[in-house]
């Protein structure tokens, strides 16, 4: 990948390849998006454009040593086209897979809420044509709702459960919830019916991951995916407008990072993988926030 015609000299990457060396097999590290112009330095060589990042910038991420994953967030308010997928999948290294949101339509309140039908057909079917060697977990990601619009959590795992069952078996699923009323234990045992991942979130208005991890039955799939997004009681805009551009650590938070370890290790006990998705936000700067997570795995090995 070239950002221009006098393109700057590649990142030293030689501590970060010596610490990537010792990620234990099962487990993957990644970021939430990877379109951030103030990772330059950190990521990118130079100072690349956001432009110049959304059109080729996954190519150079996949190729730091720290990740093995990423996230694709966009996907949340759209289905990607077969000709998105295609691009992504140009710029990604054999064996490099993704944890994908899917649409948004399938997980609100409406006329296509766990449909399926509409699922296989709007999301699931560019995704095996034209991604299928780089699809990780596909991240089903529900809305936040009111007392008043919150299903009877009982019908809820009902309808999950009905919903996974008539999915193809050959893709990863994962559920995250943004209420923790639905995560009752007819949750998990629907989850855990279809092989289905719990997603451990540190979102400012859930559990810790630690309590989550506490449930009986959390581990609900054969691959645990957390996401490390928002530290509790702290909004989205909040968080964003104190940590822009995203370029260093403003708030390391040794007890999300200790949590986020004794998942791994719970993981590793039960021979489940272990997806580790990290936002910007909980931070300053997720990049850094994978650097000092994988110091902290690694410690404990």
């Amino acid at each position: 990948m070239q950002f221009d015609l006098f393109p700057p000299p590649p990142l030293d990457t030689s501590a970060d390849a010596a610490l990537a060396a010792k990620r234990p097999p099962g487990l993957f590290l990644g970021t939430s998006s990877w379109t951030f112009p103030g990772w330059g330095g950190i990521v990118y060589r130079g100072k690349p454009t956001q432009d110049t990042l959304i059109k080729y910038g996954l190519e150079e991420y996949a190729r730091h040593p720290l990740f093995n994953t990423v996230a694709i967030d966009r996907s949340f308010y759209a289905p990607l086209s077969p000709d998105e997928l295609k691009r992504y999948a140009a710029q990604l290294p054999a064996g490099f897979r993704c944890v994908m949101k899917v649409w948004n339509a399938v997980t609100r309140p409406g006329p296509q809420f766990l449909d399926p039908a509409f699922f296989n057909d709007a999301v699931l079917a560019p995704v095996d044509a034209a991604f299928r060697d780089h699809i990780g977990p596909l991240l089903f990601q529900f809305t936040p709702l009111s007392p008043s619009e919150l299903p009877r959590p009982n019908d809820f795992a009902f309808k999950l459960d009905r919903f996974f069952s008539r999915l193809p078996k050959t893709f990863q699923y994962a559920v995250e919830l943004r209420n923790a009323e639905l995560m009752t234990p007819s949750y998990f045992q629907a989850l855990t019916r279809n092989d289905v991942a719990h997603v451990f979130n540190h979102w400012e208005r859930m559990p810790s991951v630690a309590e989550q991890l506490a449930h009986q039955g959390s581990l609900t799939g054969p691959h645990v995916v957390c996401r490390l997004l928002i530290p509790q009681g702290v909004g989205y805009e909040e968080a964003r407008e104190a940590f822009a551009p995203f370029d260093k650590l403003q708030a390391i938070d040794l007890e999300m990072r200790a949590q986020a370890r004794a998942l791994w290790i719970a993981c590793k006990t039960a021979g489940r993988s272990l997806s580790i998705i990290v936002n910007n936000k909980a931070e300053g700067s997720s990049p850094l926030t994978v650097r000092g997570l994988l110091e902290t795995i690694v410690e404990s090995e």
